[in-house]
């Protein structure tokens, strides 16, 4: 297997091109990973790139990995590209694209494996740094003075950078026929505002066992088959399904179905993502959603952002927590204040007990909020 360290520079992705193309053609299986990370050695010897893997597989993954060791995931040259054509199919057919998310995990992978589909070399956002919407704009340009259809993928902290700053980073955004926006749920305020500024947002639904993205603006791709299990789990299956993990006993199908983590809904062929199985509070013996709990505070005109998680109390058993990002750090909301906005839109049950303020939400991959984190720090 050919581990192939990503820094963000152009030149790392113009390596992960290479070996990428190869593995698609049958060539050596790829190992994606970040250069910039402490645990870069420790994620390599835990997937073991010097033992066999299923003679289909082109790309291995390894998850961020939230909970303990990270899962490598094994996805084959036939899933990555039954991914990548139902994406190109939906959108409009096969474009220039602009890689402006890391490579090293499925959402920025993908915009490789299509530019290759499309045979066009990517334009490249040097991520090295932070990402600045006057820098997407620049790296945006080239791409976008060539024939189109353009496409671009981001995560929901990058949209609302560029819809806060306005400018030439937006104008950019907004000149691309279709913004694949995935990684973590796509506010529905932030969707609405991106509408408004004229910029073509897709929600993505997905993960990195789906080829990323399978399910975009709550429909699923072609090929893709969505259900609601006994659990009220969203399972999926189809050919972009992952051939299994790097640990083959973790990995487990259910009649062809991947049984994940998500709690959904769908109405009239339309799935809704409720929140995660995990994110379900109960204090004192009523049961409340987290993300029902974020949207409401997320309303409130002075709330940039925030996380909501439940704390353990010997009293309630959890208490609903909330850590929020203000939209002025220097004059954050009243507790009072966003207490009575999540009592008027999801119940009086659901106002947070604790709230803690910080200046961004620890993150964990491409846009993933970093929950233990969120947790260490409202347990201060």
């Amino acid at each position: 297997m050919r581990v192939v360290q990503v820094d963000g520079t152009e030149q790392s992705i113009r390596a992960l091109i290479d070996a990428l193309s190869d593995a698609l053609d049958s060539g050596a299986p790829v190992l994606p990973v970040d250069a910039h990370s402490p645990s870069t050695a420790d994620i390599i010897a835990a997937m073991r790139p010097d033992d066999p893997v299923p003679p289909s597989t082109a790309v291995l993954i390894a998850t961020s990995g939230s909970t303990g060791r990270p899962k490598g995931v094994l996805l084959s040259a036939a899933a990555l590209t039954a991914s990548a054509t139902a994406t190109h199919t939906r959108l409009g057919g096969p474009g220039r694209w602009l890689l402006a998310t890391p490579a090293q995990y499925i959402g920025g992978l993908q915009v490789l494996v299509r530019s290759l589909l499309s045979g066009h070399e990517p334009g490249v956002l040097d991520l090295s740094a932070r990402f600045r919407p006057d820098d997407f704009a620049a790296a945006a340009e080239p791409v976008l003075s060539e024939p189109g259809p353009h496409y671009t993928a981001l995560v929901p902290t990058q949209l609302v950078r560029l819809l806060e700053a306005g400018g030439p980073g937006l104008a950019a955004a907004g000149a691309f026929d279709a913004i694949v926006v995935g990684g973590a749920a796509l506010p529905p305020e932030v969707r609405a505002h991106a509408r408004d500024a004229g910029v073509h947002a897709i929600s993505s639904y997905g993960m990195t066992e789906t080829c990323g993205g399978c399910v975009y603006d709550g429909r699923p791709l072609d090929g893709v088959h969505v259900r609601i299990g006994p659990t009220g789990r969203v399972e999926l299956s189809g050919d972009v399904l992952a051939s299994g993990y790097r640990d083959p006993s973790s990995w487990q199908l259910h009649d062809g179905w991947f049984r994940t983590e998500d709690l959904g809904r769908i109405t009239d062929g339309v799935l809704e993502i409720l929140g995660r199985a995990d994110d379900m509070i109960n204090s004192g013996g009523v049961k409340i959603s987290a993300p029902a709990v974020e949207q409401a505070l997320r309303a409130h005109p002075d709330v940039r952002a925030c996380a909501v998680i439940g704390l353990p109390d010997p009293e309630w058993g959890e208490i609903v927590s909330a850590l929020v990002v203000p939209a002025d750090p220097d004059n954050p909301p009243a507790m009072a204040d966003l207490q009575e906005r999540v009592r008027a839109e999801a119940g009086r049950a659901a106002a947070p007990k604790v709230v803690r303020f910080a200046t961004e939400l620890p993150l964990r991959g491409p846009g993933k909020i970093d929950r233990h984190a969120v947790r260490t720090a409202l347990q201060r």
